[in-house]
Order: structure tokens, then sequence, then C-alpha cells
């Protein structure tokens, strides 16, 4: 089993620093889809006893990121295309109702920061550099969501995107052309011109096309 992600653990908040660092590893395909987890290999890699990694094990099942055969074994759960097409267009609403609610607040400042990142979207894509594209690609989403600054959106995406990040990290680099760059620069436009509901339609639309694009076909 692939561990050379873990980093010993110190306390406080032992299950909540052992769940944080599974889930990255499990979103950005440190650890595959299929492979195997000890519990007992987790826990000496960790530093830690069994009880916080059964827990984060739990919570991450919980969340459909592992799964567990009786009597047979714990393992990461395998890339569910099916699963990925649900969650887009919820993501993708989601992201729609924070533009909408971002808008009538965005000031000059905030659209500075919209270029910023859909710059350095463009210039990951040219790079085909998978993890800056991603961190591009949230970092200009993530504008609208502060700016709507609505706690119950945030706790909903943190549930939902797990289930299709992996799928970003597996197929983004796969993508070609600079849709979401074009996109995004029509999405700048309307929040430019005040216009919420384009802005938010826009929104809802760059992610359901990049849903589109990493669901086509099966992995």
């Amino acid at each position: 089993m692939n561990t050379t992600f873990i980093k010993h653990i110190n306390r406080p908040s032992l299950r909540d620093q052992v769940y944080q660092s599974l889930k990255a590893a499990i979103v950005m395909l440190q650890m595959e889809p299929g492979q195997r987890l000890n519990d007992n290999e987790l826990a000496t890699q960790f530093g830690v006893s069994r009880t916080p990694v059964r827990e984060a094990l739990k919570r991450l099942e919980d969340e459909g990121l592992v799964e567990s055969i009786p009597g047979s074994l714990t393992r990461v759960t395998p890339l569910n295309i099916e699963e990925a097409q649900h969650a887009f267009p919820v993501v993708a609403a989601l992201h729609a109702l924070a533009a909408r609610l971002a808008v009538p607040q965005v000031k000059e400042a905030d659209i500075a920061e919209l270029e910023k990142w859909n710059d350095s979207l463009y210039d990951a894509l040219e790079q085909k550099d998978v993890m800056k594209a991603i961190e591009a690609d949230d970092g200009f989403h993530e504008v609208f969501l502060h700016i709507a600054g609505n706690r119950e959106i945030y706790i909903a995406l943190e549930r939902v995107v797990p289930k299709i990040r992996r799928l970003e990290f597996a197929r983004f680099g796969s993508l070609e052309g600079l849709d979401s760059f074009e996109q995004h620069k029509k999405i700048i436009t309307a929040m430019k011109n005040s216009q919420s509901q384009t802005a938010a339609e826009l929104v809802e639309e760059n992610w359901l096309s990049l849903g589109r694009l990493l669901t086509e076909d099966t992995i």
C-alpha cells in the first residue's frame, strides 16, 4: 500500500486530522480507486491508535469515498461515473446560487481576482498542469462563494464535491481546448454588467459542461 503521503500526526484533534489527511489522499488519487485500506497499517503510519483511523474511515464511508465489504475488505471506492453524473448538476446549481447572490455585492477588487485566477487557469491548461488547473478553477469559483457568504452552500459543497473531484484529477489533463477559460471570461463580463441571472446561468453551464466532458466515456 502506498503510504508515502502520510505524515506523523500530533495531538490535538487526531480524528479530524486523520480524516482530512486520508480524504485529501483519496481525492487527489494518491490513494488509488480500489486500493485496500488496513486500519492497523494506517494507524502505524499516522502514529495513532486504531480508533481515530476507524472513525475517519467510517466518516469517509458515509461520504462515499471508502467502502467496506463485510467479511472481506475495506477499500477506496472505485470511480463511479454514474455517481459523478448525478453530482455535477448539484454542484452546478450550488455554484450558480453563489454567483446569483454575489453579483449585487461584487467590487472591482473581486473582478480583478476573477481575472487573475482565470489567467492562471489558462497558463495551467497550456502547460497541462492538472493540479494547478484545478487550483485555479477552484480559486475562480471561490470568489463567488466568498462574496455570497452563505455557509450552507459551503457545507453542501463539502459533501458533494469529493464525488467529482477524483474524476477531475483522473481526467482533467486529458481534456482538449480552453472552454473553461472562455466561459469564465463571459462570466466575468456578466459580473461587470451586474447581470445576476446571466452570471448564474453561465456558472451553472460551466460546471455542467465540465461534467459532460469528464463523464462522457467510461473509465
